[in-house]
Formats: structure tokens, C-alpha cells, sequence
């Protein structure tokens, strides 16, 4: 009996762990200006709509421009937070 007390105590606390540890996949705050395509909240890969890629991050987070469309490929800009850029071999754009 002692160590079903046990066992539902551990997986209790462990219940209870898991929904008080925030998750790290949380969309961005703001908005994410791709070509001609606004985001709202963002999370994941965007790919664009123009040549060159044109990014407005008005997040709270980093957008990665990547070289490949489905954010495949390098990395080769980062848009900080509240800035903006044009990307003549940027196809795609990842927030977190």
C-alpha cells in the first residue's frame, strides 16, 4: 500500500511540474512583415511572395532569414527585434 502512495505522489508532482513549466515553443508577440504578407503572434516558417525578401520584425523575438524556401538551407541573417531588412538571396524567414 505504502508504495501506491508513493508512486501516485510521483506522478502527481510530475503532473504538476508539467503544467507549471512554461513551454518553449511560444509564438512571438507582435507582428512579422514578410513581402507583402503581415503575421500576427508568429511561430514557425514563413516563405515570400517577392524578390528580394523584404522582413519587418515587429516582435519580441529573432527572425532567421534562410537561403532555401521552408527555412532549409543556411541561415544568413538574423532580424532582430523592432528592425527590418532586404535580403537579395533570402527565400524563407523562421521565428520562434
Amino acid at each position: 500500500m505504502r508504495r501506491i502512495s508513493k508512486a501516485l505522489g510521483a506522478v502527481a508532482l510530475a503532473a504538476v511540474v508539467a503544467v507549471a513549466v512554461p513551454g518553449s515553443a511560444q509564438a512571438a508577440t507582435g507582428q512579422l512583415r514578410v513581402g507583402f504578407k503581415s503575421y500576427n503572434n508568429p511561430s514557425g516558417c514563413y516563405g515570400s511572395d517577392i524578390w528580394p525578401l523584404i522582413v519587418e520584425n515587429r516582435t519580441d523575438k529573432a527572425a532567421q532569414v534562410y537561403d532555401q524556401p521552408g527555412c532549409a538551407g543556411s541561415v544568413i541573417a538574423v532580424v532582430p527585434p523592432g528592425e527590418s531588412g532586404t535580403f537579395e538571396f533570402g527565400a524563407s524567414v523562421k521565428i520562434d
